[in-house]
């Protein structure tokens, strides 16, 4: 996922009630993208939200295509 999009979700999440008064994106600046992910994850799961769902590159194996 692309830092944009992370940030976008961070600050969603921001606005929840539990981190009204909290500053959770100030620490963003310093976060390699691994670790803003993680921190995203974190603060989604302690305010009761579910992640969206990761975007898969192609098709899931098996799926059957169609032919010509």
């Amino acid at each position: 996922m692309s830092r944009f999009a992370l940030l976008e979700r961070l600050k969603t999440v921001q606005q929840m009630p539990k981190y009204q008064g909290r500053d959770i994106t100030t620490i963003s600046a310093v976060l390699s993208n691994q670790a803003l992910a993680r921190h995203v994850d974190v603060c989604e799961q302690a305010a009761g939200i579910v992640p969206p769902p990761v975007a898969t590159a192609g098709k899931a194996a098996g799926t059957p295509t169609a032919s010509a």
